[in-house]
């Protein structure tokens, strides 16, 4: 398709930039912060990462895979370390985790939050210190809180009465006080997607504020004594880009533990606020810094501490996504290229959309069909002077709503085994991967020190059968 025919259908389907000013310079250039740092477009057109071909890396690990930059990830783990000295930084393990990146957070002075008993043995497996580690979950089971207590977690936060129980409980016949949080739904609607808002009042987390559920829950836990109630948590939901939400949750949470220190004489000594904030997956995110993050967190806690006589707690953060999912692009490869008539455009011209079909798809991606998320795409392998065409990059899936990327301008001449590259892909797309059509998993794949190496392996067809008892 011209490049004047992909523009009469820009405003239709809310692409990004102006579709009229796109050149093949456009399609081939790399906007610096979709990226993880040390991405590049080496000499001959190919990207690299840490110094490393992308050609290489798909020769050596095969396609689809995703592509980790070590540098990258310590970078931002350093820069939320920088930002927040005096707080706590829990990395969100439920954005990606295996044992190699659990080492890199605690290595890089980050604590971690679980929210299973998988993702707890993986912490443990990988030697993170349990008093670094919470412990999330809205239904946490006792077996699983027996293996929190027993491993010795630093903080557990409480999502229901039943779970209080249970851990009371527990508690009591080990002789142990295990430190808790109260989680409060403070009934917040962040300007996210319904599945991903956690603060509002019609959903299964936290203890209602509102309602007067999270005030009992948290004079509960003082009362009977057995758990170390040590403050609230909120979190409001995930891609968050502005503060507005944090700032009301930041009111309403501690207007609540002033509310406990005028009914039990108790100052809780810690808050946290959660993660959910924003990266860029196209040029129209703009995702605030860790540094302006803190400057603006601390602004709004000073603030309403100060306003209800309070001392400032001890603030914790929860961020996965941000440290995690700008710094792995996935690696596919292009197998099948069909041109889709669309119609006529407004000045006549027939229009259309090419679907470029890769090698993985919804299996190794699911946001894009769960959560209607947005991706950018670039070919990798080689540079390309044909003019910008409109292309969604679709999966190998037996689905129709197998989209990995549902709008992007590709060069006209992309073709089956050029190599195509997805950047944003660090968090909840392995974390959420599946084996829909039998599809084996991709590798996890960790580039740096001027080496490749596996860090999650490829699933094969023998992992898929060893499940199938027949």
């Amino acid at each position: 398709m011209r490049a004047h025919e992909a523009g009469a259908l820009h405003g239709e389907l809310g692409l990004r930039g102006p579709a009229w000013l796109r050149t093949p310079e456009d399609v081939n250039a790399l906007v610096p912060q979709l990226w993880p740092r040390t991405v590049v477009r080496g000499p001959d057109g190919a990207l690299t990462v840490g110094g490393l071909d992308v050609r290489d890396l798909a020769r050596e690990f095969g396609t689809p895979g995703y592509v980790l930059d070590e540098a990258d990830l310590r970078a931002r783990c350093r820069e939320f370390r920088a930002a927040f000295p005096d707080e706590d930084v829990y990395y969100a393990g439920k954005a990606f985790l295996c044992r190699a990146v659990v080492r890199i957070i605690a290595e890089e002075g980050l604590f971690l939050d679980v929210c299973t008993a998988g993702e707890l043995a993986v912490a443990l497996a990988a030697d993170m210190p349990a008093e670094r580690i919470g412990f999330h979950g809205n239904n946490k089971s006792p077996a699983e809180l027996a293996r929190a207590l027993d491993a010795g977690v630093g903080r557990i936060i409480v999502d229901s009465d039943a779970e209080i129980d249970r851990l009371t409980a527990l508690a009591r016949e080990r002789g142990v006080r295990p430190r808790v949080m109260v989680r409060v739904t403070v009934g917040v609607e962040a300007h996210t997607h319904e599945f991903i808002a956690t603060a509002h009042e019609d959903q299964k987390f936290g203890f209602s504020l509102a309602g007067g559920a999270a005030a009992q829950a948290a004079f509960r836990i003082l009362d009977e004594g057995v758990l170390e109630l040590r403050g609230l948590h909120s979190h409001i939901g995930s891609q968050i880009f502005d503060a507005d939400g944090f700032e009301v949750s930041a009111r309403r949470v501690l207007a609540l533990q002033a509310q406990i220190r005028d009914a039990r004489g108790v100052e809780l000594p810690e808050l946290d606020l959660g993660g959910g904030f924003g990266i860029a997956y196209t040029t129209q995110d703009d995702p605030a810094t860790p540094a302006d993050l803190a400057k603006r967190l601390r602004r709004i806690v000073d603030g309403e501490c100060a306003a209800e006589r309070l001392a400032t707690p001890r603030l914790s953060i929860e961020p996965g996504r941000a440290i995690v999912g700008p710094a792995v692009f996935t690696l596919y490869e292009v197998g099948t290229v069909k041109p889709v008539s669309l119609g006529a455009g407004v000045d006549g011209a027939d229009v259309g959309r090419t679907y470029v079909s890769v090698d993985g798809g919804m299996s190794d991606n699911i946001r894009t069909a769960l959560y209607d998320a947005s991706y950018s795409a670039t070919v990798a392998s080689r540079p390309s002077s044909a003019a910008p065409m409109l292309a969604r990059v679709v999966g190998k899936h037996c689905e129709a709503g197998d989209i990995v990327v549902k709008d992007e301008f590709l060069p006209a001449d992309v073709q089956p085994g050029d190599l195509l590259a997805v950047p944003g892909t660090g968090a909840y797309c392995r974390s959420m991967a599946s084996n829909y059509n039998h599809v084996p998993r991709p590798p996890v794949i960790l580039v740096g020190g001027g080496a490749a190496r596996v860090i999650v392996r490829r699933e094969t067809e023998d992992d898929l059968l060893a499940l199938d008892v027949g």
